[in-house]
């Protein structure tokens, strides 16, 4: 009978299995050097420290003389690396020295004085066996094993569970920081806080209003809040982007004359619907970001047996010129306020030439970001005789003769005057204030490239206007690209139109803007804000991108301006240093706290 052959089947090998073949390494041998490191670890403790120090000298001054050989670099990073090395030993010898076995062992079996070499002989060794301290459990030493509460070693799993206790721990202990503190809060919110006009503890009201916007959700009603509380907590949930068609309900009172709502941006047609359902005593709307407030809202809006008298529209670029212009027809009579933003072109000169007729009661004008509206519109905008407050920001350019036009009809009724982005209207403009104007308390030209300092000193020299609270003179100044610092014509407002300004309405000023007038000079500014004026009335101010602005002028300003909240100063490259009185803050300086500095000098 013929043998069958062996086939000489084997289980699978691993590519470390096939290496270790390949190098010779058995596990006879690893069993073997094992317990060769055991016994030499054994016999070190028969040895004195004092042995023990000159060893590590002989060896350290060989390695330094091998070193010397080598470069530098090598030298350097050997010395750091054996001091690592030597720092961690003696790291673990210390724990094992507070353990209870070693205590317990010098005790019965150690004779010697050398404390360090009998816990060098309990360090446990990478590849060991040992009984885990809490689950007695037998598990493998490793290089990441953990020592437990009493100097014993934890296996992986109680290793673990220790970490996530000591986590916890932390956890708990941060969360019980107090939650009003700078450090709390963290350095935003409270960078935030200043920009908004709080300084030290929050009012009681305030604290109010953010509890119940926290808890918006918890709300059945608003109860009978004054409308200024009601308003703000519509800022608040707006700012938040809350509010959507459940939080809306709380401001949708059978009895409520005014309904402001700052982000209608998550509110659709049949939510606009309701508040004219509801709200049948209507008399005020402001709505911001009204994308869904449509031609089929207006009509609803316009069977209503109830008629606006103010009408804030933001963002409404979908009504129709047809819409606006049936709605003004039916409901225009009673309106004394119409304050339209980013229409696009479905409100134009034809609109606002039919303000006359279909709104002759309107003392309250605003277009602002229209596409359409033309020098067409500006003169019709003449017709309005009890137009109070007129406020243009218009896309198309403009000329002068329409502005002028609109003064010299109406200028002896206006209080407020603003114009954005005129950059083509010049001197005449001025000069047209300065003879019908009596009643301003407002003024606002910005971005204007053709005016001159001799136009605004014109314009406040010897004025008969009664001084002005408001001013807003952004961006007046000479463009030229080839050579922006020559100015020999002396466009926009300069040191003399400055000076005037200052003259005419300093006494009564409260808000002051002259951002990137960059042609006052250091000397205008230090006449102005010399130590014998005061300017009681002075909170906000802003004169960015000035470049004579210094540390000196900053420093004065503080001084002669003792109600002054905010300075912005950014872009003054020569405000280095500036000692900010307690309680104001000064924004723009660059420095490591971020852009704003509150002051706390006494």
């Amino acid at each position: 009978m013929m043998q069958r052959q062996s086939r000489g089947i084997r289980g699978p090998r691993s590519a470390l299995t096939d290496y270790l073949e390949s190098q010779n390494i058995s596990a006879s041998r690893i069993r073997a050097d094992n317990d060769a490191r055991r016994a030499a670890a054994a016999n070190t403790t028969t040895t004195t420290t004092g042995q023990n120090g000159e060893n590590e000298n002989s060896e350290n001054n060989e390695n330094d003389e091998n070193d010397e050989e080598g470069d530098p670099l090598g030298q350097t990073v050997a010395r750091a690396a054996a001091a690592q090395k030597r720092k961690r030993q003696q790291e673990a010898i210390d724990k094992i020295k507070k353990t209870k076995a070693y205590k317990k062992r010098k005790m019965q079996e150690w004779s010697d004085d050398d404390d360090d070499a009998l816990a060098l002989t309990m360090l446990p060794v990478p590849g060991q066996t040992e009984n885990c301290e809490q689950c007695k459990k037998r598990f493998t030493v490793t290089a990441y094993s953990r020592t437990g509460p009493n100097g014993g070693l934890l296996c992986p799993r109680c290793s673990k569970e220790l970490g996530d206790e000591e986590k916890a721990v932390k956890k708990k202990a941060k969360a019980k920081k107090p939650a009003n503190t700078s450090a709390g809060r963290g350095r935003r919110k409270v960078q935030s806080n200043l920009l908004d006009g709080q300084i030290g503890v929050k009012a009681l009201t305030t604290l109010c209003i953010e509890t119940l916007a926290n808890h918006i959700d918890l709300a059945d009603d608003l109860g009978d809040l004054p409308p200024h509380s009601i308003d703000r907590v519509a800022r608040l949930l707006s700012k938040r982007r809350l509010m959507n068609p459940t939080t809306m309900d709380l401001f949708l009172q059978p009895q409520a004359e005014f309904i402001n709502l700052y982000d209608a941006a998550r509110l659709g047609q049949s939510d606009y619907m309701k508040i004219f359902q509801r709200c049948s005593q209507l008399k005020s709307l402001k709505l911001r970001n009204a994308i869904q407030f449509q031609d089929n809202i207006m009509e609803f809006l316009i069977g209503r047996n109830f008629s606006l008298q103010n009408l804030y529209l933001h963002g409404a670029n979908l009504l129709t010129e047809e819409c606006w212009e049936k709605y003004l027809k039916v409901k225009g009579q009673s309106l004394k306020a119409l304050q339209i933003y980013f229409t696009d072109r479905h409100v134009s000169d034809k609109i606002v030439a039919s303000l006359k007729d279909y709104a002759p009661s309107l003392t309250r004008l605003k277009i602002c970001h229209n596409q359409e509206v033309s020098d067409e519109g500006v003169k019709s905008i003449a017709q309005l005789n009890n137009l109070e407050h007129l406020s243009l920001h218009l896309v198309k350019k403009t000329s002068t003769e329409p502005y002028v036009h609109v003064i010299e009809n109406i200028g002896h009724n206006l209080r407020t005057f603003s114009t954005r982005i005129v950059d083509d209207v010049d001197d005449r403009l001025l000069d047209a204030l300065h003879n019908h104007c009596t009643e301003l308390a407002k003024l606002r030209i910005t971005h204007s490239e053709v005016m001159t300092d001799a136009g605004f000193a014109r314009l406040f020299n010897d004025w008969k206007n009664k001084p002005l609270t408001h001013i807003d003179l952004e961006l007046c100044r000479h463009i030229d690209s080839s050579n922006p610092r020559e100015n020999s014509h002396q466009i926009g407002l300069c040191s003399n139109g400055f000076k005037a300004l200052m003259k005419h309405s300093g006494l009564r000023l409260k808000k002051l803007n002259v951002h990137g007038c960059r042609n006052i000079s250091r000397e205008a500014f230090e006449e102005v804000f010399s130590l014998d004026k005061v300017y009681n009335d002075l909170v906000d101010m802003e004169i960015s991108f000035c470049e004579e602005v210094t540390d000196f002028v900053v420093q004065s300003i503080f001084k002669v301006c003792p109600k002054l909240k905010q300075l912005n100063v950014f872009g003054c490259m020569k405000v280095k240093d500036v000692k900010v009185p307690r309680g104001k803050i000064l924004v723009g300086v660059p420095n490591a706290r971020g852009m704003i500095i509150e002051g706390t000098e006494d």
